[in-house]
């Protein structure tokens, strides 16, 4: 199963020897450092790069190329090794762009040598830098790990060089320029380009697509997005969702950026259900599962993300066209009123009507493209939310009323929904992976949305409560019984009311901690979980736990923070935040931010190490492709509805009725 990644999430590797494929639409340099412990760079022999391509485990591309394959073997690297960075960067002096603004998002994939994907990692975020650490492989406890870094640097290869240790950076990288630019390496075949059938399976029109749907018009600006693939599937959320870099990709004069990357083709699942031949001129008639996958769970999950792309990139087009349409009115009234004559009687008023005649022409006709992708998005919507699985679905959708506690882990959960101003009603899934690979903050401040402004304090800490419940509530609900414990840390009791649900149903671990001996008393079991695993899994000895030891996976709920919590409890909070995920334990805050500006910049690392979410709307995650600001709709049970108590009620049920 192939995880997408997005800035700052992390994988395990599940294999030694890897390729790492590297698609940037645009020649740019591939090498690839190696760093000690603390990531430094001990000298130049620890530098892949074109002029001198081969170290021990690596060997990295010999020129500047679109597309790269590097082979590391993790293996017959030093043991002083302990991280592998991935590098690339802008060739200077070539003619080419000379920051990567200018160009596509490079992409960047790790795979098996089988050509099974592994990971994938989009770039995005980059503007006035002309190179960027990729990816970083580096080695844990253990275990191979691979980390989406995607951190750029204006001062090109020197400075990346430096930023790692290396005293020679300059000389080296003005030395790598130079291999470039004279053609030292000999020419190696890149892979092959990514084929017009290897996206998600989605029918296309006769015409040019974006994602899968008619793009704007002749008319329309040449910064729209031309044909997008759909991502594989990622872990997290956005994380695609949950959180990439803001910042859109910015085109070049003289030609859209072209947003399809060419990754490589994996072993073809079973083809997606197809639909009845399409009349032309009209759209295919939505399917729900209509996406590549080797079950039907997995083809709603990539449809869903389709979805999720498409709307991205359909809204990017029709903002284009606005923004194109706004610019050249602009110019066309400047140059038309450029001559202080023609600013008075009918020839100014002429050349003005004429250019707002333009003008909105070029809006008419990107919304009603936009209108009619915005409609076949809707018509899918329609089908694809009824036939989502309990874990993907909404709490109102009937599947809840059919609920059996599953046999299996499903792949991913729903957290929320999201969607743009421009069709407030049209909501994508916000999906992320299982296991969680980073715990989730739910926000109880006032973060600046209109709908936390409008509340009071105490409103908006019962709101968040009540939405960390629904959140536990569906992972106990979409997990085997017996595989997910919830324990809760609340130390002044003021989320009783909240938890009524958790506590009544008597799936909770243990009642919710109260007061300081609580709080140290869950920290203290939880903590020495997660390092008794840790130490069976590092030595291989993973059947001698302790037999008590509960091996569910944890989730932690952490209510009203930091009251009740002393140093040491924040160290340990800390702690299961950052090691936690690896071995099962996971996090759900509940707080502000605000609460805990006493500590300073100490729990800045806590707050990135969490998804953040809120108890009302709120606009605050980017979307890995263009850049949007969506907002996010947490996911709550209708109102008045019981549907979350008798899905407990099955819950416990199922526990009860396991062996002892």
């Amino acid at each position: 199963m192939t995880a997408e990644l997005v800035r700052g999430q992390n994988h395990p590797l599940p294999q030694a020897r890897l390729e790492i494929r590297v698609s940037a639409g645009k020649p740019v340099v591939a090498g690839a450092t190696l760093g000690d412990e603390q990531g430094t760079v001990r000298g130049t022999e620890w530098v892949a790069h074109p002029g001198s391509p081969n170290l021990p485990g690596l060997e990295v591309s010999k020129q500047a190329a679109a597309d790269h394959r590097l082979a590391v073997d993790l293996e017959a690297l030093p043991e002083t090794v302990h991280r592998v960075s991935v590098l690339l960067a802008l060739p200077m002096g070539v003619g080419g762009p000379a920051r990567f603004g200018a160009v596509a998002a490079p992409f960047v994939s790790v795979t098996g040598l089988d050509g099974s994907e592994v990971v994938n990692y989009t770039v995005t975020g980059l503007d006035s830098e002309s190179a960027v650490v990729a990816l970083e492989l580096y080695r844990r406890q253990g275990m191979w790990k691979v980390r989406a870094v995607g951190q750029g640097y204006a001062g090109g290869l020197a400075e990346m060089l430096g930023d790692q240790g290396l005293a020679q950076a300059r000389e080296l990288a003005s030395a790598i320029q130079d291999a470039v630019s004279s053609g030292m390496a000999r020419s190696v075949a890149s892979p092959p380009p990514r084929g017009q059938d290897d996206a998600r399976g989605r029918r296309t029109t006769s015409h040019a697509t974006n994602g899968g749907r008619e793009t704007q018009p002749d008319a329309t600006p040449p910064a729209t997005a031309a044909a997008a693939p759909a991502p594989a599937p990622v872990p997290p959320g956005p994380t695609a969702a949950g959180g990439p870099e803001s910042g859109a990709p910015q085109t070049t004069q003289g030609g859209p950026i072209d947003y399809a990357h060419p990754r490589r083709r994996n072993a073809a699942p079973p083809p997606p259900p197809t639909a009845p031949p399409t009349p032309p001129g009209q759209y295919p008639q939505p399917v729900a599962g209509d996406a590549t996958g080797w079950s039907m769970e997995e083809r709603l999950y990539n449809q869903v993300w389709g979805m999720f792309e498409d709307l991205a990139r359909t809204v990017a087009a029709y903002r284009s066209a606005v923004d194109f349409a706004e610019s050249r009115m602009d110019q066309e009234l400047d140059k038309a009123l450029s001559d202080p004559r023609s600013r008075i009687g009918t020839a100014g008023d002429t050349a003005r009507a004429t250019a707002r005649a333009k003008h909105d022409t070029l809006v008419g006709q990107a919304r009603d493209v936009l209108e009619r992708d915005l409609a076949q998005l809707a018509a899918e919507t329609g089908v694809v939310e009824p036939a989502l699985p309990p874990a993907f679905a909404s709490w109102d959708n009937p599947v809840w009323h059919g609920y059996r506690v599953p046999m299996e882990i499903p792949m991913a959960l729903r957290v929320g929904d999201l969607h743009l101003p421009e069709r407030p009603d049209l909501r994508i899934p916000m999906l992320v992976r299982l296991p969680l690979e980073r715990g989730l903050w739910i926000d109880s401040g006032r973060s600046g949305s209109d709908a936390a402004l409008l509340m009071e304090s105490d409103q908006l800490r019962r709101a968040a409560m009540e939405s960390a419940v629904a959140h536990a509530a569906r992972l106990l609900a979409v997990y085997p019984a017996g595989e997910f414990s919830v324990h809760v840390i609340d130390p002044a009791g003021s989320g009783a009311p909240a938890l009524a649900p958790l506590t009544e149903a008597g799936v909770l671990a243990a009642p919710p901690a109260a007061g300081a001996q609580g709080v140290a008393a869950v920290l203290a079991k939880l903590t020495q979980r997660v390092e008794l695993v840790q130490m069976a899994v590092r030595g291989g000895v993973t059947d001698s736990l302790p037999p008590d030891l509960d091996t569910a996976e944890q989730l932690l709920i952490v209510n009203d923070f930091p009251h009740g919590f002393d140093d040491r409890a924040v160290t340990q909070l800390r702690y299961l935040a950052d090691e936690g995920p690896s071995v099962g334990v996971h996090l759900m805050m509940v707080a502000d931010r605000e609460d805990a500006s006493a500590y300073g910049p100490v729990l800045d690392p806590l707050w990135r190490a969490l998804l953040r979410v809120t108890p009302v709307p709120d606009d605050h995650l980017i979307d890995p492709w263009v850049g949007h600001t969506w907002t996010y709709e947490p996911l709550l049970p209708p109102p008045g509805s019981q549907v979350v108590r008798q899905v407990l009620a099955q819950v416990a049920t199922a526990r009860r009725s396991l062996p002892r």
